[in-house]
């Protein structure tokens, strides 16, 4: 599969070729990457919502009013569910929301998603991202130019410097990457993924 290759301008700056033996283009790893992006998800909580239980709320262990004689109903802790400022009956307690996938689905996941986004032309190759301010209206502009249609998009480099991560990390539609940890959730989230040269080469060392 031959993607184009365009300068920061937009200009065309020749092309790359990717192999087909690397691509998946039949409906294999659908499951694989479902199953990705759950876990990713789940990895992200972090599972600590809390609320008390009796042995934990504020107050004394003396009952509040002798058993029988007073009309009332039956009380024997200040710290009841029942009760204004007393305990949560079923409430959530801190817990791990993790999922592990082993290395044969994520690698099947990882190939199935970014086949997608290649073969649907959604990846965009730029020969070279170079800035030379930190400045993020410049940024912003070589973005416009590089995927004018996309309201969401990935930059993927194969390494980041202060210029780049100063630049885009005030642009909300805009996030960047480096190429050796982008993960299934991010290459299907954004609308473009525009990828250096440098950067293509290594998510094709991690399809093989």
């Amino acid at each position: 599969m031959k993607l184009p290759v365009v300068n920061i301008t937009g200009a065309a700056a020749g092309e790359v070729e990717i192999a087909d033996t690397l691509l998946i283009r039949n409906g294999k790893g659908t499951q694989a990457v479902h199953d990705a992006v759950v876990a990713y998800r789940a990895n992200q909580r972090s599972g600590s919502a809390k609320t008390k239980q009796m042995g934990e709320v504020a107050g004394s262990g003396k009952k509040p009013w002798r058993q029988k004689g007073t009309g009332r109903a039956r009380a024997g802790s200040f710290q009841s569910p029942l009760w204004r400022g007393g305990a949560v009956v079923f409430g959530p307690q801190p817990r791990n929301y993790s999922i592990q996938l082993n290395k044969k689905v994520k690698s099947l996941a990882f190939r199935k998603a970014l086949s997608e986004r290649l073969l649907g032309g959604d990846v965009v190759v730029v020969d070279e991202l170079v800035l030379t301010s930190h400045k993020t209206k410049d940024f912003a502009g070589i973005v416009a130019k590089l995927a004018p249609t996309a309201k969401t998009t990935l930059v993927v480099t194969d390494r980041l410097n202060d210029h780049l991560k100063r630049a885009s990390r005030n642009l909300a539609t805009v996030a960047v990457a480096p190429a050796a940890s982008v993960n299934v959730y991010e290459l299907l989230r954004f609308d473009k993924i525009v990828a250096t040269r440098a950067a293509l080469a290594v998510l094709e060392g991690r399809l093989q």
